[in-house]
C-alpha cells in the first residue's frame, strides 16, 4: 500500500517527535500544537486543584464542581467529586453530568480512545484514529471508586457502578452494574408503600 505523501509541516512536526494522523487531524500546524500545549498546562493546574487537601471540607460538593465547569465540563447542581477524579481535558465539553451525579474517588472519564475496528497484523497503531464520543452520567446515579468510563457511554438515572469497573457500554436507569468490562448485576426495586 503506498503512504499519502505527508505536507510540509506534518514532515517538520514527525521531526520533532510529534506524530499525528493527518487524516484525523487534518493539517495541524506548529502554532496549533504551541497553543496546545499551554492549554494543557492551565486545565492540568485546574485538575490538580481539584485534589488540594487543605480545600477537602468543601471540595467534593463545591470547588471540584466548578473547577470542571472552567475546564469545559457540564456539570449539573449537588453534584459530588470524588478526589483524583480524571477527565478527558482534550474534550472535556464532552462530558455531561446532571443534577446530583456522585463520581466517587479515583474515577477516569474518557471521551477518546484509539479505533482498533479496522487493525490487522503489520498496521501502524500510530496511524489508528479515535473514537471521540461524549460521556453522559445521568441524574443521581452513581459512580463507584477507581472505575473507568469509556467513550460513549451513557449510565442511567439512579444507576450504580460499582467499584473498580470497567464501563465500555450504556447502563440502564435504575441497575447495579459491576465489573470488567461491567454487566447490570440487579435491577433496584420499587419501593412499596408503608401502610
Amino acid at each position: 500500500m503506498k503512504e499519502k505523501k505527508l505536507s510540509t509541516t506534518f514532515k517538520l512536526m514527525r521531526a520533532l517527535g510529534f506524530n499525528y494522523s493527518e487524516e484525523e487531524y487534518g493539517d495541524v500546524s506548529i502554532w496549533r500544537v504551541i497553543w496546545q500545549f499551554f492549554h494543557n498546562i492551565h486545565q492540568k493546574r485546574r485538575q490538580n486543584m481539584m485534589d488540594w487537601a487543605i480545600l477537602e471540607p468543601f471540595a467534593p460538593r463545591k470547588l471540584r464542581p466548578r473547577l470542571m465547569r472552567k475546564m469545559g465540563c457540564h456539570v449539573g447542581k449537588g453534584c459530588f467529586i470524588g478526589d483524583h477524579v480524571r477527565i478527558d481535558q482534550g474534550h472535556a465539553d464532552m462530558i455531561i453530568l446532571e443534577d446530583s451525579v456522585s463520581v466517587a474517588s479515583g474515577t477516569r472519564l474518557l471521551c477518546h480512545q484509539r479505533d482498533f475496528s479496522d487493525y490487522c497484523v503489520g498496521d501502524d497503531y500510530m496511524k489508528l484514529g479515535y473514537i471521540v464520543k461524549p460521556i453522559v452520567l445521568k441524574k443521581g446515579c452513581l459512580i463507584g471508586m477507581e472505575s473507568f468510563v469509556m467513550p460513549g457511554v451513557t449510565v442511567g438515572e439512579g444507576a450504580i457502578v460499582g467499584a473498580g469497573s470497567l464501563v465500555t457500554k450504556d447502563i440502564p436507569a435504575w441497575t447495579i452494574a459491576a465489573g470488567r468490562p461491567a454487566k447490570v448485576l440487579k435491577e433496584i426495586p420499587i419501593r412499596e408503600d408503608k401502610q
